[in-house]
């Protein structure tokens, strides 16, 4: 399926719903773009990176594995969700997540059209990975999914548990290949 350009849904939405307040001299004051194909757990993000000499610059970035198969409603809904981000952190200079501000322009959206709902967290389907690894606790003989094998990692209950919460090499934890699962 072809993605389609997100600019123009960027451009309806701020129009529609945001007052273009998220832009400036008709240019987005954020960056909208498809993530490059590793985004897949998530539907979308917003972020702000600011350089060591002081430039700001946020973006939004949208899940192209998750949101090219499911109907234009998703990536509407799924963008708007994070334009909300964006217009909470640059327009009222406001540092919070889901918070109120959030959640007002979110139930403000969604009581003015019936087109997509807005929420906080996504029902999209995500497909699920098998895990590479299985990391074993040798103390209590916990199963944890890795991607990768990762030097020095300790269960994290037994260190809780019989160590105060400090790392301890008792509890180390050993890899298995998932393969061995078959």
């Amino acid at each position: 399926m072809t993605l389609v350009p997100l600019l123009p849904i960027f451009h309806d939405l701020n129009r529609t719903h945001f007052d273009e307040s998220l832009t400036r001299a008709a240019q987005p004051i954020v960056s909208v773009r498809w993530s490059d194909g590793r985004l897949r757990k998530t539907a979308g993000f917003y972020r702000r990176h600011t350089s060591l000499l002081g430039h700001s610059r946020a973006e939004i970035v949208l899940s192209r594995p998750l949101l090219q198969k499911l109907p234009h409603t998703a990536t509407e809904s799924t963008l708007c969700h994070e334009m909300i981000h964006a217009w909470v952190d640059l327009v009222l200079n406001a540092r919070e997540a889901h918070g109120p501000c959030f959640q007002a322009r979110m139930k403000l959206i969604n009581a003015a059209q019936n087109r997509f709902k807005i929420s906080i967290f996504h029902q999209f389907p995500v497909p699920v990975q098998t895990p590479k690894w299985w990391a074993v606790c040798s103390s209590c003989g916990l199963r944890f999914p890795y991607k990768r094998r990762v030097n020095g990692a300790a269960c994290r209950q037994c260190c809780n548990t019989y160590h105060g919460g400090n790392w301890n090499g008792s509890c180390l934890l050993t890899y298995e290949p998932a393969s061995q699962e078959a």
